[in-house]
């Protein structure tokens, strides 16, 4: 995740930020937020899977954590960041009946969840440091557990404006589905879908329909890798 000192700064005005850089799109930040929880959930019910217990890894103010739980059907979330700030305001706003939050600092991995969630998050990694990042996913996750890593396609142009309009995002490194797949691959992960989502901004959403058609194809801003651990 990304460096703690690095989001303490923008914990009081994350969500600002990020309409901001999406105001180009011509939506904000919960049309994407609940769009990408509403896939996964989609993808779930095909798969038959019903969570019991989630994660929200790299979770910032904890905006995603209602809906996660809401759209999954899992009965507890753990939102977990490396931002001491971005926690407590998670834990002043959103924790609940079955909603919890805590520092990377304090969490530790035991190998009970059944679902990982993560968006936005392995851009903010340094690249040696990813698999480390992934072994400790891995190790958050029950064997046949589900990691959803969600990323921005470094293929979209949309994705790439966007960023550079977020103060925060503006030294990230993106990363492809392409190297996210070799990452689960070797850290006992088996791949069961990619998917690219967003293609056509509020002006053209008279199109989106047609994006059911074209979700292999990389031209979303953003993707959706779904593994399995195994």
């Amino acid at each position: 995740m990304a460096a703690e000192l690095h989001f303490d700064d923008y914990a009081e005005d994350y969500e600002g930020a990020l309409d901001q850089g999406l105001s180009v799109s011509g939506e904000g930040k919960d049309f994407f937020a609940r769009g990408r929880i509403e896939f996964l959930s989609q993808c779930l019910r095909r798969l038959e899977f019903v969570p019991s217990k989630a994660m929200d890894f790299g979770c910032g103010t904890g905006a995603s954590a209602p809906s996660i739980r809401e759209l999954t059907g899992a009965t507890a979330v753990l939102g977990i960041d490396t931002s001491a700030r971005s926690i407590e305001r998670a834990n002043s706003t959103h924790a609940g009946a079955g909603i919890s939050f805590s520092t990377a600092d304090d969490f530790a991995p035991t190998g009970d969840f059944d679902l990982v969630y993560t968006n936005g998050v392995f851009h903010h990694i340094p690249p040696v440091e990813r698999p480390k990042a992934f072994g400790l996913l891995r190790d958050s996750l029950r064997p046949g557990g589900l990691l959803a890593l969600w990323e921005n396609n470094p293929w979209s142009p949309g994705a790439r404006i966007v960023m550079s309009r977020i103060p925060f995002d503006r030294d990230a490194i993106m990363i492809s589905a392409r190297s996210v797949a070799r990452l689960a691959r070797a850290h006992g992960f088996r791949v069961l879908r990619t998917d690219y989502l967003f293609i056509f901004p509020a002006a053209l959403k008279v199109l989106r329909p047609l994006e059911g058609l074209v979700r292999r194809i990389p031209a979303g801003a953003q993707y959706q890798v779904l593994c399995e651990k195994l």
